[in-house]
This record gives structure tokens, C-alpha cells and sequence, in this order.
């Protein structure tokens, strides 16, 4: 015998098998008349109208506008290939515990089941109000001996199931009574429904499907062997055009789910979820039946783990008690001869660069500057730059970019709310400065350069003092400043060291504004392992004049410009990007037209130092789309709307946290 689920439904074929047992148990007198599938038909016909439906599904769904797409599935045409399938049997104790507060609560079990897979659905959808599709067994209204007749009477409809604030107990109740309402509409047609709500086709209403049926779980008997000898299942398949569809098996006493899912999905995971969901929901109404839906877990304590620890795995050491001048200094030591900075035919050594931020250092000094203090530096880019970024630090100060390319009013704002103890200027940016009230030095004058050239000791600087205070554009609208400390600075610098090691350093161009935390990479991460930077304007210089440089460090866009105009250098062998979405495009462009090696792309915000997370493409490899795992002692969670771990693969916040965070 060959079936197709067009002419014949799971109810259907036990009903086969059971009449097969009655035969091959000589009991075949015990079957009653077969009820002809056209009775069906008719009681379909004769019963709700169409009108009843509409009204039924317009009360339900009218106000649903966008679908419930668990791990952004949308395709419900598939053909049924490609699809991964699992099983699992629900542990007995969990399964009487399930029957036991049905009862209890005067519920099916079918409806406690239905209410865990939407919490599943609601939490791989981003959603606190799903919809589903539910198979409904179409013989409840199917007129007389419905139950004993073969054919295909399944039909599947949406139900709509609220898992947020609402508290379990009620949850089940709500959950119970719109199933039970949606039974007497059990042979209106899904398309109908569908109209009824606020999604428009072709988009679906609901890509995931609960098939809740009744199996029989009959113990096999040695006699039953014996009579059905020589007879053989030959094989069975479900398929359905949904990429998500849990079959949940009530076998009297147990549960049994399996799981179809797409390729990618892992339909094992999915039945891990639903496991768990039913664990929380069952331990809810037995001890916090007050407690919000939207509180309680689906994910197996593997999968937390493993999104909580193992993903954040980026145990670092770094040397806590340092500050980012004191990384330099130890470096002017290894190699003071080495060329630190370039600017045009301008050379700066170590030692040479040592002495200076050191001069300028002590006469901040005497301005008063101590650590904490806020030092403003409003200076045109150039190896004079570099030497009041270390000497601010190097007094004790954390200093305070003020890009002479901002407008006038974004400067004062930034300069009374960020109240500098001093502020260091050149000639041609003074008159940024006019209204300042706290003393300017003026770099180029000579009166700050008769100072020691020796290391300042500045008393009580640690680690967990200001290093600098950025501003970014705030959602306000108004400028919003992030205090970064040392330890912020020298946690990313020691993550730097070891994801670029100094070859890769060598020769790095410095082209970011200050006002932009790119520049904190830029400088630092080359002047603290030996390499020099190249100080220009911006990235876009580089298609100008002869540039020995190794890595550029800058935003896509910019990269891209310097692409279409044969710009990069053959130098450059490593180019790390951040601060903007990367297109496959323009890595592929990158790769094909020029020599780099190396692609980087980078991501964090402003508050947790520069860069959180990378992803590294080589050559070979190609695009990587996606952001990466997360730098040194840095974590990395997505969370939802209840600041818990959205299971992998599904869609949530980004939180951050670790040593970088301000």
C-alpha cells in the first residue's frame, strides 16, 4: 500500500493500521461500516459560513500587521529538500508534571504545549505576540463517524498567542480559550484567514507550524510480531512547503516531538528549546504562576553557556597598573633612535619625541594640570600634534580633541562642557579660541620649550585616571562626551600588540581626526611597539606625493574613494576599516586591484576604547560578513527586550562589556 498525504492524514493511517490489526487478529467483525469521506464534505459545506469565519479571524488578526518569522525564515514555497529532521521524547516525569497541571488548571495539554511553542517562536522572532499555524485534526465538526473515516481532513490555521508581560496562569487560560474558539472554525481556509489580518500576500502571516496530534503508543506483543511477519513499513515521510514545523506526538501517558527544519537551523536545537519551554512553563505553574511569560527561559543550558562564556572567551593579560604614556616611554627606551613620526620631510625619534612631549608636559604642569584635569588641544595636524597628545597624558591630564575643522559653536560647546584646566593652540587655530578663559600655549613659541626634557613624575597618577574625553554626536543632538581611562587605552593597546604584531605596525599612517577614537589605534598602537606613523591630513592624501606606508587604518567609504582614483600605495599590506557597514563588493574590489594582504574590519562604539570586535580577511579566505569575535577581555552578549541571550541565530541588542567600557 502507497499513500500520499493529499489523500490520507496521520489520524487516517493509525485508523489503517488499526483495521490491519483487527484483520490479522481475525476481529475484523468488530470494525464498523466505513463512513464515506463526502459526508464530510457536506457537514464542511452545511456548516460555519464563510461570513461567521471572516468575522471569527477578523476579531483575531485584524490588527496584526507584520508576520512571525522565527530566524527570519520566510520562504513557506519550499519543496520540502533540504531539510533537517530530529527527534526527542520528552523525559516521563516532565510529561506527567505536563498532565498534572493540565488538570489542574482545566486545560488541554495540547494547550500547554501550544503556549511553550510560541514562547519558542516568540523568542526566535523577536516577538511578544506571535502567530503560528496550528494543524487542526478537521474531524471535530465533521459530522457522525468522522473519527472512523479515511481521507485527508487536517487543515491548518493561524492562532495567535500573547507570550510578554502576561502572567502564566493567565497566559494558559488565554491560550486554552483561543484554541478552543478557533476548533469551531476548524474548516475555514488559511488564505481567508490571511485576509483577515494586516499582512498582505504574498508575504505570509506566520512561517512555523504546531502539528499536535494523538498517537497510539500500543506495546508490541509477541503474537503481534508473529502476525504481522512478512509485513513491513517501508519507509514514511512528512514534508510540508513551511520551514519550521514542530510535530508533537500526545501518546497517552508521554510526548514525543520532532523537529523540520531548514538546513542551518539545527532541527535538534529547535527540540531543545521546546524541551526547555515546557520545563519553565510546567516549573512556573508550579511555583510562580504570577510571574510574566516573557521572564521564563527556552534555552538549554548548553546553549546559554555557550553564548554567555565560551563566545566570550577572550581572557587577556595586560598590565593594569600601566598608563598609555608609560607604554611609551618603556618603548623610547628599547629603540630612542628609532623614527617615531614623520610629517612631510619632517623625523621625530623616539628620543626626540620623548623630550619634547616632556617639555611641554612640565609646563602644563605649571598650569596646574593633575590628573583628571581636561586638556584641550586645538592644533593643526602635524608631528607638533602628537607631542601635545603625549604631553597632556604625560602631565596627568586627559586631553580633549577639538578639530579646528568643527565649527566655531561645536568648539565652545565642547569647551565649556568639558571646563579644560589649559589648552594647547598654534597660531593659526588661536582664534578658535578667543573666548577662553584658562590659560593657551601656543606651540609655536618657544616658552615651553626651555623646560626639562626628563620623564614627569606626576603623584597619585594611576591607571584608572581620565586618558581622554572624546565627543561624539549624542543622541540629544547635542555633543555627548566619553571618558576613556588609561586602563581602557592600555587593555586595547595590548590586544592591538597581538592581534598586529609590530612588522605589521612598522608604518602606520595616522590620518583620523583626534575627534574621531580611530585616531587612539592610529598613534598609539604603533608609538607603544616600536613602529612609526605618518601624520597627514586625511586617507585621501595618499594619492599624492610618496607614502612608505604598511597599514591605513580608516572607513570604507574613504577606502573606496582611494580605490576608484589607483590611490593606495603598493606599500600597504594590511588596511583595517571601521565606523561604516562593509560591502563584499569593496572587498573584493580591495583584493583584485591591489597588493594587501590583509582586510580587517572593526567594530565598537566610542564608550567601550575604540574597537570591541574584528574579523580578519586574508587574501585567500575572501569576505567575512559579519563583525567578528570580540578583542581582548571583552564580552559580547545579545540580548533581548528582557536583557536575556537571544538564542543563536536570532536577532538582538548588542551589549558590551569588559575592560574597554568607559
Amino acid at each position: 500500500m502507497l499513500f500520499h498525504h493529499i489523500a490520507i492524514d496521520h489520524a487516517a493511517l493509525e485508523l489503517v493500521q488499526h483495521e490491519i490489526h483487527a484483520h490479522l487478529y481475525g476481529q475484523a467483525h468488530t470494525l464498523g461500516e466505513p463512513v464515506p469521506y463526502r459526508n464530510y464534505v457536506a457537514q464542511a459545506r452545511l456548516g460555519v459560513t464563510n461570513k461567521q469565519h471572516e468575522g471569527f479571524f477578523r476579531e483575531m488578526l485584524g490588527d496584526v500587521d507584520e508576520p512571525t518569522l522565527p530566524f527570519g525564515l520566510h520562504d513557506v514555497r519550499g519543496d520540502g529538500h533540504g531539510v533537517e529532521e530530529a527527534h526527542q521524547t520528552l523525559p516521563i516525569e516532565l510529561s506527567q508534571r505536563l498532565r498534572t497541571q493540565a488538570r489542574l488548571q482545566g486545560v488541554s495539554a495540547a494547550s500547554l504545549h501550544h503556549l511553550a511553542w510560541a514562547q519558542v517562536l516568540g523568542r526566535l522572532s523577536g516577538r511578544n505576540d506571535v502567530v503560528f499555524g496550528t494543524v487542526l485534526l478537521g474531524r471535530m465538526r465533521g459530522g457522525e463517524g468522522a473519527r472512523r473515516a479515511l481521507g485527508m481532513f487536517i487543515n491548518t490555521l493561524p492562532l495567535r498567542v500573547a507570550v510578554g508581560e502576561q502572567d502564566v496562569r493567565a497566559g494558559v487560560r488565554a491560550t486554552h480559550a483561543h484554541l478552543t474558539a478557533l476548533l469551531g472554525h476548524e474548516h475555514a481556509s488559511l488564505a481567508l484567514a490571511q485576509r483577515c489580518s494586516g499582512v498582505s500576500a504574498p508575504t505570509p502571516l506566520f512561517s512555523a507550524l504546531l502539528n499536535y496530534r494523538h498517537s497510539s503508543a500500543e506495546a508490541v506483543t509477541g503474537q503481534a510480531v508473529q502476525l504481522w511477519e512478512g509485513i513491513e513499513v517501508r519507509g514514511g515521510e512528512e514534508r510540508t512547503n513551511y520551514p519550521l514545523i514542530l510535530s508533537l506526538d500526545d501518546l497517552g501517558e508521554g510526548f514525543s516531538l520532532n523537529v523540520q527544519a531548514v538546513a542551518g537551523i539545527g532541527a535538534q536545537r529547535v527540540c531543545a528549546y521546546m524541551q526547555t519551554a515546557l520545563e519553565s512553563l510546567v516549573h512556573a505553574l508550579e511555583q510562580t504562576p504570577q510571574a510574566p511569560l516573557s521572564r521564563l527561559p527556552i534555552l538549554p543550558a548548553d546553549e546559554r553557556e555557550q553564548l554567555l562564556v565560551a563566545f566570550n572567551d577572550t581572557a587577556l593579560d595586560y598590565p593594569q597598573q600601566q598608563t598609555i604614556h608609560g607604554m611609551f616611554e618603556a618603548q623610547v627606551e628599547r629603540t630612542p633612535e628609532g623614527v617615531a613620526v614623520v610629517h612631510g620631510e619632517q623625523r621625530l625619534t623616539y628620543r626626540e619625541l620623548n623630550e619634547q612631549a616632556n617639555r611641554l608636559a612640565h609646563a602644563l604642569r605649571k598650569q596646574g594640570v593633575q590628573p583628571d584635569s581636561r586638556v584641550g588641544i586645538c592644533v593643526e595636524r602635524g608631528a607638533e600634534m602628537v607631542v601635545g597628545l603625549l604631553a597632556i597624558l604625560k602631565a596627568g591630564g586627559g586631553y580633549v580633541p577639538l578639530d579646528p575643522a568643527y565649527p566655531a559653536e561645536r568648539i565652545a560647546y565642547m569647551l565649556q562642557d568639558s571646563a579644560p584646566a589649559a589648552v594647547l593652540a598654534q597660531t593659526a587655530t588661536q582664534g578658535l579660541l578667543a573666548d577662553v578663559s584658562v590659560p593657551v600655549i601656543n606651540l609655536d613659541l618657544s616658552d615651553w620649550q626651555d623646560q626639562s626634557v626628563q620623564n614627569p613624575q606626576v603623584p597619585g597618577l594611576t591607571s584608572a585616571h581620565l586618558a581622554y574625553l572624546i565627543y561624539t554626536s549624542g543622541s540629544t543632538g547635542l555633543p555627548k562626551g566619553v571618558m576613556i581611562e588609561h586602563r581602557n587605552t592600555v587593555n586595547f593597546l595590548t590586544w592591538a600588540h597581538t592581534a598586529f604584531d609590530a612588522s605589521a605596525l612598522e608604518k602606520t599612517l595616522f590620518s583620523t581626526s583626534l575627534n574621531f577614537d580611530l585616531a587612539v589605534y592610529e598613534c598609539f598602537a604603533p608609538l607603544t611597539s616600536g613602529g612609526s606613523i605618518e601624520v597627514v591630513k586625511n586617507v585621501l592624501e595618499l594619492q599624492h606625493g610618496e607614502h612608505d606606508i604598511g597599514l591605513i587604518n580608516t572607513v570604507p567609504s574613504a577606502l573606496k574613494a582611494l580605490l576608484e582614483v589607483n590611490g593606495l600605495p603598493e606599500s600597504v599590506h594590511t588596511v583595517n576599516v571601521a565606523g561604516e557597514a562593509l560591502k563584499q563588493s569593496l572587498v573584493e574590489s580591495l583584493f583584485e586591484n591591489t597588493g594587501v594582504q590583509r582586510l580587517c574590519n572593526l567594530y565598537g562604539p566610542s564608550e567601550t576604547t575604540t574597537y570591541s570586535s574584528w574579523v580578519a580577511m586574508d587574501r585567500d579566505d575572501g569576505f567575512a560578513p559579519h563583525i567578528g569575535k570580540p578583542v581582548g577581555n571583552t564580552q559580547f552578549y545579545l540580548l533581548d527586550e528582557q536583557q536575556q541571550p537571544v538564542p543563536l541565530g536570532v536577532a538582538g541588542e548588542i551589549y558590551i562589556g569588559g575592560a574597554g567600557v568607559a
